[in-house]
């Protein structure tokens, strides 16, 4: 596995061989050495998995109390992977980053990001390992077309849930919406 920093402070890109033959393929998609190793020290205690239809967009994400780091990956299909920085007080306020995700590509995104997704093949499989379980009434996001984060989707009229729709922009959003990092 190898881990690659990306322009927002602690998130990385990760990027594991596929071994693929004829019975299919298999990718090492965890390894707590490699992640250790570029500092990225968690214990996950909860396992989500989505399927999501071409271009719908899942995001932009987020839980408050407690906040959770997540280690996303695409086991089938591919995704347009993308992190950014809420919380008003930090330097990269208002930046993001997007990685194509796909077998054998991962992303870390650790507490307080702000994160979300893009299906970009049919039937897009991700999981996300996270380092706190979900907590009722703790989610919180902000619109996939916030002009603050002015994020470039790859498509312009996604699949979205009514959730999501209905999320505020970065400038309307509550003080105490914000995730809380310890």
């Amino acid at each position: 596995m190898q881990a690659q920093a990306l322009d927002l402070p602690g998130v990385f890109r990760l990027t594991s061989p596929v071994h693929a033959d004829r019975r299919g393929r298999l990718v090492e998609t965890f390894r707590l050495d490699a992640l250790a190793a570029v500092g990225i020290d968690v214990a996950f205690v909860q396992h989500n998995h989505s399927r999501s239809v071409q271009h719908t967009i899942r995001g932009m994400h987020w839980q408050r109390d407690p906040a959770q780091g997540k280690l996303v990956t695409v086991t089938h299909g591919a995704a347009w992977d993308v992190v950014a920085e809420v919380r008003p007080t930090a330097p990269a306020f208002g930046r993001h980053v997007a990685v194509r995700l796909e077998p054998g590509i991962s992303v870390w995104v650790p507490p307080g990001y702000a994160h979300g997704f893009c299906a970009l093949a049919p039937d897009t499989d991700v999981i996300y390992a996270l380092t706190a379980p979900w907590a009722a009434g703790e989610g919180r996001g902000v619109r996939w077309d916030d002009p603050t984060l002015a994020i470039p989707w790859p498509i312009n009229d996604p699949v979205l849930s009514e959730a999501d729709r209905a999320l505020p922009s970065l400038t309307d959003l509550d003080p105490g919406d914000l995730p809380v990092v310890r």
